[in-house]
């Protein structure tokens, strides 16, 4: 017997009543506004192409390394859920996969995957029944159905879900041909693309060396010397912003940053490009690009997002067979308080540069990130980020850093996904979390209900706009034959 898939519309509010109805009051005022997507991995092409998807496995499991990390650490090989390897998409049947999926899918109680796919099940899909073995089949060809009909195009579903912007991720060394073929099509729905220049600054990063040779052509500049280099991330920058980019971002190990005079940068950059530098070199250097990139952000105004703290790729057979982002990447103890000095004594003060900071490491939110971003102008706190975007991270993250760093030093909420139909549901997690942290600081006497309305919009809309410079007029689009 098929057992009933029901969301209830208090998920997520506190269970005592007269905050939950302060809550429930916050929440209906918020919970129809824009989706405001500052960061995120979702593919460009599906709105330059805006052609169908063509199975759920294809769309719903294979890109989410949420859910398939859960499903590999029970010892289901990726091969059977469709992820591709390094050779391309193994040899897989997606019903296969899916059943697997939904065979497997009690390993996902109480997580937040849990509550991402309810919503997108009975949302975006319409099922009053739960997924499970008996409906395996009955899911995965309605979603097929619906993924081949017109209203499931990507732009249709952009729409639908009442999405204002949304940034990709690309590198330097990254085709921007999407982002052009989007401006150029006369679509309304704003998909922009966000600077991460980590393989052409990470010498250990695996496709440095190859990243570095398409940089050099896409640039035309001699990105073998100092000079050069450094110019040829001007010229990239400048071709992102012309892409609608208002952001760039930087996934280091660490948060270190270092502050080298010119000679000395220099003779680093020629070692980096050796066959002599040491990890301490590969760290080095990436310290000093966060410096020379917020020098760059404070000449062309673009936000600097800074996501240190993990140990990437940390499954090395995987890492092998199937490359990274495949579900291996873990937390890290972080330092921020010695790491940014470097940087902060050069640009801290400064009212031209804009540095959101994020975390793995929840014990530096009340000892350092809160404490930083309460003093420095040119810091503010990114949301929980990665393993910790769930209701209990996220009270956490209110809980250690308003008292220091208050509201008005965060930005908003970061769906950072490659899974485009769960965005609606991980927002409308966080405006559910947030409008129940507000009802709790009301009902204690210690905010004003106008005070939790006007915050419950600024979380939702209003920081998020202000941190990524969105309502300030965007560039003049790049001629379509512009290079990529």
């Amino acid at each position: 017997m098929s057992r009933p898939l029901k969301l209830d519309p208090d998920r997520l509010l506190p269970a005592e009543e007269r905050t939950r109805s302060i809550a429930r009051e916050l929440y209906r005022e918020v919970a129809g506004l824009p989706i405001v997507s500052p960061h995120g991995h979702t593919d460009p092409t599906w709105f330059s192409t805006n052609e169908n998807w063509s199975n759920a496995a294809e769309l719903l499991l294979a890109p989410d390394h949420y859910l398939y990390r859960m499903l590999y650490s029970q010892g289901i090989a990726l091969a059977d859920l469709g992820v591709p390897d390094k050779n391309g998409v193994p040899a897989h049947d997606p019903r296969k996969a899916w059943r697997i999926l939904a065979e497997n899918i009690h390993l996902f109680r109480g997580t937040p995957s849990s509550m991402w796919l309810s919503h997108v099940f009975g949302e975006v899909f319409g099922f009053d029944v739960a997924l499970d073995a008996s409906t395996a089949d009955l899911y995965y060809d309605r979603i097929n159905e619906q993924l081949a009909s017109d209203a499931f195009k990507p732009r249709a579903l952009f729409e639908r879900f009442n999405i204002d912007f949304l940034a990709t991720t690309e590198g330097p060394q990254d085709d921007l041909s999407p982002h052009h073929a989007i401006q150029a099509s006369g679509w309304n729905g704003r998909v922009v693309t966000t600077y991460r220049p980590d393989a052409v600054i990470d010498v250990e990063h695996e496709q440095f060396g190859d990243a570095m040779r398409v940089f050099a052509e896409k640039t035309g500049e001699d990105v073998y010397s100092w000079d050069g280099y450094l110019a040829a991330h001007r010229k990239r920058r400048a071709e992102f912003r012309a892409a609608g980019a208002t952001a760039t971002d930087h996934g280091h190990v660490t948060a270190r940053t270092a502050n080298l005079t010119h000679d000395e940068a220099e003779r680093l950059f020629r070692t980096i490009l050796s066959d002599r530098w040491t990890p301490q070199d590969a760290e080095l250097f990436r310290a000093q690009m966060l410096t020379e990139m917020a020098a760059m952000s404070v000449e062309d105004g673009m936000v600097m997002q800074i996501h240190p703290g993990s140990f990437r790729n940390h499954n090395g057979g995987l890492f092998a067979s199937h490359g990274r982002d495949k579900g291996a990447d873990i937390p890290l103890r972080t330092d921020y308080v010695a790491a940014l000095k470097p940087l902060l004594d050069r640009f801290g003060t400064s009212t031209e540069l804009s540095v959101i900071l994020f975390t793995l490491d929840e014990s530096s939110y009340s000892r350092e990130l809160a404490p930083l971003a309460g003093h420095y102008p040119c810091l503010k706190l990114g949301p929980s980020w990665w393993f910790h975007d769930s209701p209990e991270g996220m009270r956490r993250f209110r809980e250690m850093t308003t008292e220091t760093a208050g509201f008005y030093n965060t930005v908003g909420f970061n769906d950072d996904t490659r899974a485009f139909l769960s965005i609606p549901a991980r927002h409308d997690v966080a405006r559910r979390i947030d409008c129940g942290f507000l009802a709790r600081l009301v009902a204690e006497g210690r905010m004003l209900d106008w005070e939790a309305a006007e915050l419950a919009y600024d979380l939702t809309n209003g920081l998020v706009r202000k941190a990524y410079k969105l309502d300030q007029p965007a560039p003049a689009p790049a001629p379509v034959a512009a290079a990529a």
